[in-house]
C-alpha cells in the first residue's frame, strides 16, 4: 500500500520546525577611538604663559583683513563691564574685509635663514605675505629678530633689516600690569634694494583683560596688549605707529588694530589696519 503524500509532506514540514541550532554572534559594543589630545586647553588662570602661545608652526590661521588703504572706526578702549574686566566689540561683519591665510614656518630654506639663528619662525610681516618677520619663542618672551622679503630679489628691491640687539614683542607671562621698553638697532641693513640704518624702540603695555567679540568667535578672558613703535632711520625723520592686540591663551593673537601713522592718542579711535582670526 503506498504512503499517502501528505505524510511525507508532514514529516518534511516536522524536521523544518525542529529546534534551531543556529544563533546570531554575540558582537561587541562600539567603542570609538580615543580623542586626540589637544596641544594646548585654555585654563583661564588670568595670565598666558610660554606654553599657552606656542607658535603653530605648519598650521594654517584664518584672519579678516581690511584692504590697504581702508580704515576702520574701533574701538580699543573697550566696554568697562565692572570688576576690571572689560569688553571689546570687533563683530561688525564689512563687506570688503579680505581673507588672509598665515602659516608660520620654520626659517629653513629661506633665502635668509644664514642671518638668523636654526630655531627662529617666520610670520608675515604684511597680510599679502611679501615681507616676513624672523622671530624666536622661548620661556622668557617672543624676539623679533629681523624683517626680511619673502624673495631675495622682488620686483620692488629685497629687504633685509636685523636687530642688534633682538627686540623683545612680547614678555612671558602676559598678564595685567606687563610693561617693558625694547630697542633694537640696525646696521648695514637693505630696505627696498637700497642701503638701511635706523633704530627701532618698541613700547608694550598689557593693561586689560575681558570679553573679545569677533565675527565668528567670541574669546572670554582675553588680554589687551598695547605696543608703540618708533621708527627712527638714519637719514630721515622718525615716524610712530600705535598697535592694539588682543590675546587669548592657545590662539595668541585674535585681533591687532594698527593706527595711522604718528598717532597721538592712546585709545585711537581709527585704525589703518584691522585683522581678526575667522573665516
Amino acid at each position: 500500500m503506498k504512503r499517502p503524500r501528505f505524510a511525507l509532506l508532514s514529516a518534511l514540514l516536522a524536521l523544518g520546525c525542529g529546534d534551531n541550532k543556529s544563533h546570531p554572534p554575540s558582537y561587541a559594543d562600539y567603542q570609538g577611538a580615543e580623542p586626540t589630545p589637544l596641544a594646548c586647553v585654555p585654563n583661564l588662570d588670568g595670565r598666558i604663559d610660554a606654553s599657552e602661545a606656542q607658535p603653530a608652526i605648519g598650521t594654517r590661521i584664518s584672519y579678516l583683513v581690511s584692504p590697504a588703504g581702508a580704515e576702520r572706526p574701533v574701538d580699543v578702549a573697550g566696554i568697562d563691564l565692572g570688576d576690571g574686566r572689560l569688553r571689546w566689540d570687533f563683530a561688525t561683519d564689512f563687506a570688503d574685509d579680505q581673507a588672509a591665510q598665515v602659516i608660520p614656518t620654520g626659517i629653513q630654506g629661506k633665502w635668509y635663514q644664514a642671518s638668523f639663528p636654526p630655531d627662529a619662525f617666520v610670520t608675515p610681516f604684511d597680510a599679502a605675505g611679501s615681507v616676513e618677520n624672523v622671530v624666536r619663542h622661548d620661556e622668557k618672551g617672543l624676539t623679533l629678530l629681523g624683517v626680511a622679503s619673502r624673495e631675495e630679489a622682488p620686483a620692488e628691491g629685497k629687504t633685509l633689516l636685523v636687530y642688534d640687539p633682538p627686540v623683545e614683542l612680547l614678555r612671558f607671562p602676559i598678564e595685567a600690569g606687563g610693561s617693558f621698553v625694547s630697542a633694537g638697532s640696525i646696521t648695514n641693513g637693505t630696505l627696498r634694494g637700497l642701503p638701511y640704518a635706523g633704530k627701532d624702540t618698541y613700547e608694550v603695555t598689557a593693561d586689560g583683560v575681558g570679553e573679545a567679540v569677533l565675527p565668528s568667535l567670541t574669546f572670554t578672558q582675553a588680554h589687551r596688549v598695547r605696543t608703540k613703535v618708533t621708527v627712527a632711520p638714519a637719514v630721515g625723520a622718525s615716524t610712530s605707529r600705535r598697535q592694539v592686540s588682543l590675546f587669548f591663551e592657545c590662539f595668541a593673537e585674535v585681533v591687532r588694530a594698527t593706527s595711522k601713522a604718528d598717532e597721538s592718542e592712546l585709545d585711537f579711535a581709527t585704525a589703518a589696519e584691522l585683522r581678526r582670526i575667522g573665516f
